[in-house]
């Protein structure tokens, strides 16, 4: 038969169509053998790094040498310190992110995974790596923290004009009445710090915790609690119940007395749609203390928290200190589903 017309043989079939497979990727794919160097990259890796295969091979060094050598900052990056070379000899997959060096002496981010390829007697043959231009990502991210920072100047510059407002405002109420007042802002402005440090999305209840009592003197505390996201509406209420409860222990309870401590932990209850917290404020070793004549601004802010996710707050004024616990429900977070 003529050799022209012989019909295709199957093997030949396979690799026209892994071919086509890998030259419609979008991802780019690199295949390199036991000297580092590269054998084949489909076109999106040409498009990426503005080499053809052909020009590669005809260099006939390292991948590395070619597309990846330089530091962002003009400093050599030798092969022996790339991350993407480790799979090879350390035989496992690596990923990460890197920065590469276009054809055109450009600088890009990408990210990267690379996994040694194994032969039929599991021997390292050579490394298939597969890179992602993440240049967009980078861009849209940059570009979301600096909207998210703005808004967080907006924020903090509101909250100094309420409190220059305030200043002005309260001439002639008593000064601890305006200490209480500024003590509230700076912790709502506190609990911004939290938001915006979660890129305004759900923070973790330690962070709330954290950044709530760390005014009052974090060695003062006994924290314990599964760690979980938490409603970015949630995180400014429970910052909110932390701080009267800080500030009412600093004035009269635990916290007054040098040998005083706080215990704050809680527990979670997972359900559909929702997550129910129940958190325990315990002093300890603090002067004596008595129910208060009359609920103030602080005990109402707490009862009207945890009333407002559907809970209960209990205040049990103790000789040994104040013991305060809060239940609430709260709506599971985007975040907490990914957890």
């Amino acid at each position: 038969m003529n050799e022209t017309l012989r019909p295709p043989r199957p093997l030949d079939d396979v690799h026209r169509r892994l071919e086509a497979v890998l030259d419609n990727a979008t991802a780019s794919i690199f295949l390199m053998d036991e000297r580092q160097q590269c054998i084949y990259m489909n076109h999106a890796a040409e498009r990426l790094t503005g080499y053809t295969l052909r020009e590669i091979l005809a260099l006939d060094m390292p991948l590395h040498d070619i597309i990846h050598h330089t530091h962002p900052d003009g400093s050599p990056f030798p092969l022996h310190e790339c991350a993407i070379d480790r799979a090879y000899p350390e035989r496992h997959r690596v990923q990460g992110e890197e920065v590469f060096v276009h054809k055109d002496g450009s600088f890009y981010p990408v990210a990267f995974t690379a996994s040694p390829i194994r032969d039929e007697a599991s021997e390292t043959v050579g490394t298939i790596i597969e890179v992602r231009d993440i240049r967009a990502e980078r861009l849209a991210a940059e570009r979301q923290q600096l909207l998210l920072n703005e808004l967080n100047h907006r924020v903090k510059n509101t909250l100094a004009s309420v409190q220059a407002i305030a200043l002005h405002s309260f001439r002639g109420v008593s000064l601890e009445n305006l200490d209480n007042f500024n003590g509230r802002l700076l912790a709502l402005s506190r609990a911004h710090d939290v938001l915006r440090d979660a890129s305004w999305q759900s923070p973790s209840i330690r962070e709330v915790v954290d950044g709530a009592v760390e005014t009052f003197g974090s060695d003062r505390f006994e924290i314990g609690g599964p760690d979980c996201p938490i409603d970015p509406k949630a995180a400014v209420s429970l910052s909110m119940v932390l701080h009267e409860l800080g500030t009412n222990a600093a004035k009269y309870g635990a916290l007054s007395s040098a040998a005083g401590t706080v215990h704050l932990g809680w527990t979670l209850e997972h359900h559909d749609d929702a997550v129910s917290i129940d958190l325990l404020w315990e002093e300890r070793n603090g002067p004596p203390t008595g129910t208060p004549g009359r609920p103030g601004f602080g005990m109402k802010l707490i009862r009207q928290v945890a009333a407002e996710f559907g809970g209960s707050a209990v205040l049990d004024f103790r000789t040994e200190g104040l013991r305060c616990e809060i239940r609430a429900r709260m709506p599971k977070s985007a975040a907490f589903e990914i957890l």
